[in-house]
């Protein structure tokens, strides 16, 4: 685990990469919530809590690099081998990695979150909404824990794919398009069960759909989970 640890501390580009997932989706929210417009605020569509978090487009984005980043170099270089000989044990090597690359997101993602959320809403002015009201506690953490979610998954199939550049070039263009076609969070339909807009229903202060706020994120545990267990399937049967 302690080597774990140095791996993400010590490599410039993954420190770049877990920076960018809190400069990203903050200074987009910061973007998007200052050039809003009257009109738009107070239209009867208008969340003031997912506008919190509208940079969150961009925060995934880097949070998909630095997933699958973490975990590339070492089959690019071949350190791989170096790894498992240090730890014969490769089911503990899995999980100390994607314990680690996790635990890295969820702090700078539950900082993120907070962030993006009061300088949203004091950019919102009378419009947003207050630290305490209904959903916005949830909202708060739940920013965390999706970014976090979406970093694992990309680093488990990261691990089952064994290409950082693969990975990425699948997960960015799928997020962005799906939502460019269909829209965000609050589609209903197979929509709700894709794992972003699952995750996604969290951020709503009125979720819409069968999942809710918990059972969205629940499905998107979901989909990490299959990812990690095909990854930790590809480390057992497959030779460095």
């Amino acid at each position: 685990m302690r080597s774990e640890w140095l791996k993400i501390t010590t490599v410039r580009s993954l420190c770049a990469a877990l920076a960018l997932v809190f400069v990203a989706t903050v200074g987009f929210t910061v973007l998007a919530n200052a050039t809003m417009t009257e009109e738009v605020r107070t239209g009867d569509d208008f969340d003031p809590l997912y506008a919190s978090f509208a940079g969150l487009a961009m925060g995934q984005i880097a949070a998909i690099c630095f997933g699958a980043m973490a975990v590339a170099a070492e089959y690019r270089t071949r350190g791989i081998g170096l790894s498992l000989a240090a730890v014969p044990r490769r089911r503990v090597l899995y999980t100390a990695k994607l314990t680690v690359i996790g635990v890295s997101a969820l702090l700078v993602g539950l900082a993120t979150s907070a962030v993006c959320f009061f300088t949203a809403q004091s950019l919102l002015g009378a419009e947003g909404v207050g630290v305490l009201s209904p959903g916005a506690p949830r909202a708060i953490v739940g920013g965390g824990l999706y970014l976090a979610l979406t970093t694992v998954f990309a680093a488990a199939l990261t691990v089952l794919l064994r290409s950082g550049p693969l990975v990425m070039g699948i997960l960015i263009p799928f997020l962005i398009m799906v939502s460019f076609v269909f829209g965000g969070p609050g589609e209903t339909g197979f929509l709700e069960f894709l794992p972003d807009h699952a995750g996604q229903q969290i951020l709503l202060q009125n979720p819409s759909g069968t999942l809710g706020p918990w059972g969205g994120l629940g499905v998107q545990v979901l989909w990490v989970a299959v990812a990690v267990r095909a990854g930790l399937a590809g480390v057992l049967r497959r030779d460095a």
